[in-house]
């Protein structure tokens, strides 16, 4: 797979929470990173018009803006204002020119631990926003996330899901975003990005880093750092025809005391490598097992020559 050209390099704001708007703005075009993915908190401090005037300004493409979504909640005032504050987000985004709204959806409903429930009012919710979405012209891009955030943050834990969940809305209002970091373990990924085709509104890249720290939310690392095999995902995402900026976003306290610039000159110069398909492969690793079987009497699995391999629960490893 060849990478794509940096000219989709976008990046998240998240990745230098440090600075503010116009700061990151700057950094973007000292680096020559064309895009950068904004966040509703920072774009509220700077002030929304002056916020769009300023990107614009600096020759910037919004490629996200988050967040909207939270839509768990057991209180029917606590939902209007959900579905107020996601309105807000909608046209917040049209000012800005986004390429998608990220919607982190929400995690249980408080004193429930009924996750159907919970992914009920998640689609009843979007249902409600779609055609706000659609009169000004904003994606609505639903973001999986990993299981361990569940409970508090999102429900919707796979892109799979993410995907069923987009296809009940017309595909020009509601989609999904990949980010590497949460859905790069999942083996049914490569087939849950084909089958979202043209409704991937956003595609984040960076590194899933050991030992995750004890707040987990901050174990991203920039691409290299990690575990992540960027190649295989990054070419699903382009053959489903996503052809949309790639954003960098890093939460991660060790590169939000970094130089910024040192940052923005890490993210550009590894982008290629996060998008191109290389990974270094252990070339000199020889598989012993060779006509292997499943033998559920023994818990084993037994090779060619008779051999037993104990403590794989009968099942074969390639």
């Amino acid at each position: 797979m060849t990478a794509p050209p940096l000219d989709r390099l976008s990046l998240n704001q998240a990745t230098v929470r440090k600075l503010g708007l116009a700061e990151v703005a700057d950094l973007c075009v000292r680096h020559e990173i064309p895009a950068i993915g904004l966040w509703r908190d920072r774009v509220a401090e700077f002030g929304l018009a002056e916020s769009a005037a300023r990107v614009r300004a600096a020759g910037l493409h919004v490629s996200s803006l988050c967040r909207g979504g939270f839509f768990t909640h057991a209180e029917p005032g606590a939902r209007a204002a959900a579905l107020a504050d996601n309105r807000a987000a909608i046209a917040e985004a049209a000012e800005l020119g986004a390429g998608a709204l990220i919607l982190v959806s929400g995690g249980l409903v408080p004193g429930s631990r009924d996750l159907s429930l919970a992914r009920r009012m998640i689609a009843d919710a979007i249902g409600e926003l779609v055609p706000d979405a659609q009169r000004l012209g904003v994606r609505l891009g639903v973001e999986a996330l990993h299981p361990m955030f569940c409970a508090d943050r999102c429900v919707i834990t796979g892109l799979g899901e993410a995907v069923d969940l987009a296809a009940l809305f017309p595909p020009d209002a509601v989609g999904v975003v990949v980010d590497t970091y949460h859905v790069w373990w999942d083996a049914r990924l490569a087939g849950d990005i084909a089958r979202a085709g043209g409704r991937i509104f956003g595609y984040q890249v960076c590194d899933w880093v050991l030992p995750l720290p004890s707040d987990v939310l901050l174990g991203r690392g920039h691409v290299g750092d990690g575990v992540i095999d960027f190649g295989p995902i990054s070419a699903a995402v382009a053959a489903a025809g996503y052809d949309g900026y790639i954003e960098t976003e890093i939460f991660n306290a060790g590169v939000w005391d970094a130089p910024p610039d040192e940052t923005a000159a890490t993210v550009r110069e590894r982008f290629p490598a996060a998008v191109s398909g290389y990974q270094p492969r252990l070339r000199e690793y020889q598989p012993r097992l060779r006509g292997y079987q499943h033998c559920p009497s023994r818990g084993a699995v037994v090779t060619g020559d008779g051999e037993g391999v104990t403590g794989t629960g009968g099942v074969a490893v390639a």
